[in-house]
């Protein structure tokens, strides 16, 4: 199943399907679009469960005696977690907080990216609502924007309100980071 759109001219996908994450228990939704924003530009917000659970897993990886090397086949989330820092600032809101961490190499293309209206569409899912462990994340990379999330509550509601958080996503990207 796909879903396509345009926000701000630019074109976007959706797709539910086999999960690519091992983190992700049934099926998986994804986004991505082309946005052509600033290619430097990196954010990644991801729901605290599953920051703790990847910190953890990378933890025993890395500190496993027989382990020699890091294994290429670690989600890239893994590896932003040890090379980016979790920032934090005054305006999203206490809940926001509660259950999203923000990780970047530069704290103000976080503040740009993630606005009031952003941060509190990621708390406000509709009932029957995903639970704060149900692992989502939305990110800035190499001028693309991303939504990954386990599809749970499997049910319209919850495919409606990712893609209007992924929307935001793309249109407060295009309006905040720019080219």
């Amino acid at each position: 199943m796909g879903l396509e759109g345009r926000v701000g001219g630019k074109a976007w996908r959706m797709q539910l399907g086999r999960p690519t994450r091992n983190y992700i228990l049934g099926e998986e939704l994804r986004a991505r679009a082309e946005l052509n924003v600033r290619d430097e530009v990196a954010v990644l917000v991801m729901n605290r469960p599953l920051k703790e659970a990847l910190e953890k897993k990378a933890y025993s990886i890395y500190t496993d005696q027989m382990q020699t090397s890091v294994d290429a086949s670690l989600p890239e989330e893994m590896r932003w977690l040890a090379m980016f820092e979790e920032v934090g600032w005054e305006g999203p809101s206490e809940a926001f907080w509660d259950r999203f961490a923000v990780l970047t190499d530069r704290r103000e293309n976080a503040v740009a990216w993630v606005d009031d209206k952003l941060a509190e569409l990621m708390v406000a899912w509709p009932a029957p609502a995903p639970s704060a462990e149900v692992p989502f994340m939305v990110l800035l990379l190499r001028g693309k924007g991303y939504l990954r999330m386990e599809y749970s509550p499997a049910d319209l509601s919850t495919l409606r309100h990712a893609s209007r958080i992924f929307t935001a996503c793309c249109e407060s990207a295009l309006k905040n980071i720019g080219q």
